[in-house]
């Protein structure tokens, strides 16, 4: 059973104001650095990034960030991700959903290698629950708390997100 949890609309709206709220705590973008977890994270790292630049009329830009070589629960033979020099820079790092925190920990130890950032802040459009780890967003577009069974899938082509059962 597949149930449309948001519409094209509604996922631009929620990256609009996630937007808005990236620009207010961080008090403009001058230190910004996007960097969006692939493969869905990447592509809402780059629609968020495009409202930012609408907002503050700059040309900040996103990373795909590729954490498969930091992760405890896959094997994996190559090595990430370069990433430019994150010194004293505000991260943002995206992803789609937030489920057990295993690829937003991954997602930090790949960031902790390229520098020493001012900050490293957690950007999730969905946040379903069930954390295996103590990994807490700092902006969330919608917390839909699912049951264990089931997924939730964000198609980045239509950007619509569905709950699969």
């Amino acid at each position: 059973m597949r149930t449309r949890l948001m519409s094209p609309q509604q996922v631009a709206k929620t990256l609009d104001r996630l937007s808005y709220e990236i620009v207010e705590r961080n008090r403009g973008v001058e230190s910004l650095a996007v960097l969006g977890i692939k493969s869905s994270g990447a592509v809402l790292a780059h629609h968020l990034v495009g409202f930012i630049n609408q907002i503050e009329q700059t040309e900040i830009i996103s990373v795909d960030l590729d954490v498969a070589a930091f992760r405890d629960d896959t094997p994996y033979s190559g090595s990430g991700t370069a990433l430019p020099d994150l010194t004293d820079k505000d991260v943002i790092l995206v992803d789609d959903v937030l489920f057990t925190g295993r690829t937003a920990r991954a997602a930090l130890d790949a960031v902790v290698r390229s520098g020493r950032p001012r900050s490293i802040q957690l950007l999730v459009l969905i946040d379903r629950g069930h954390r295996e780890y103590p990994i807490q967003p700092d902006y969330v577009g919608r917390v839909m708390p699912t049951k264990h069974r089931e997924r939730v899938e964000v198609d980045t082509t239509e950007l619509i997100v569905d709950i699969v059962e």
